[in-house]
């Protein structure tokens, strides 16, 4: 095993640490884990900078789908301090004109009808659809989301509709690079890891079978051997690629 290496996490949209619970005694092993606070500031940039401030000197960088666009936006201010970059389930691409109304209709419905009608209108596109009947894991992402709540999950919306677009920089990242996708991902779908990993020279692409968006709580045992592969690759060595 390399030598100990502080690894730090960042959570998707609306979802608490709890997403990286099953990850996390696997990741533990390589050096401290830290979960990031991406609930604090107004825009993805103040977000990145205030856990660049909390952060060790140097770290493994891993975040899932906002947690992608924020590790993006590190990558921006100070790639000399991260040693390896997992982006799951995410895109490098800004919003759209149609995904930034979409943002606001979401803000609009949870002002007006509650946190609970969002998360049961968002539980759609969030696992596959053969998972959308499992009781269990519904129950763990209603949790993951309340611990987080209705007033930090409008500000990440609205920090999130005015990201950049991060494609211009996907040829600078030099570092070990995972991408992965839940092969049933509708929200960040399959082709979007695709461009990230061509982008990125020598980065690996992990499609994970029967997984949708939350691929971390879905398929916890494929994505914990996937990150524990990309801190275990020397830095020269690719990691390997599985679909």
């Amino acid at each position: 095993m390399p030598s100990a290496q502080p690894v730090l996490l960042i959570p998707a949209l609306y979802c608490s640490p709890r997403l990286f619970e099953q990850q996390i005694p696997a990741l533990w092993n390589f050096g401290p884990v830290q979960i990031a606070n991406h609930a604090m500031g107004d825009s993805i940039a103040d977000i990145a900078r205030q856990i660049l401030a909390a952060a060790p000197p140097r770290f493994a960088l891993a975040g899932l789908s906002m947690g992608g666009y924020t590790a993006f936006e590190i990558m921006r201010q100070a790639p000399e301090r991260v040693t390896r970059l997992a982006l799951l389930d995410t895109s490098a691409r800004a919003d759209t004109a149609e995904a930034a109304q979409g943002r606001l209709v979401s803000i609009r419905l949870v002002a007006e009808h509650g946190f609970d009608r969002f998360l049961d209108q968002a539980w759609q596109i969030a696992v596959a659809p053969a998972r959308l009947n499992d009781a269990a894991l519904r129950e763990r992402y209603r949790q993951i989301a309340w611990d987080v709540g209705p007033e930090r999950f409008m500000r990440q919306q609205r920090a999130i509709g005015q990201r950049p677009d991060s494609r211009p920089q996907l040829g600078a990242i030099r570092c070990p690079t995972l991408v992965l996708v839940g092969n049933e991902d509708v929200a960040t779908p399959p082709h979007l890891a695709e461009e990230i990993a061509a982008g990125i020279a020598g980065s690996q692409l992990v499609k994970v079978a029967d997984a949708g968006h939350l691929t971390t709580i879905e398929q916890p045992e494929a994505v914990t051997q996937a990150l524990v592969d990309w801190l275990s690759a020397p830095s020269d060595e690719r990691i390997g690629e599985t679909s």
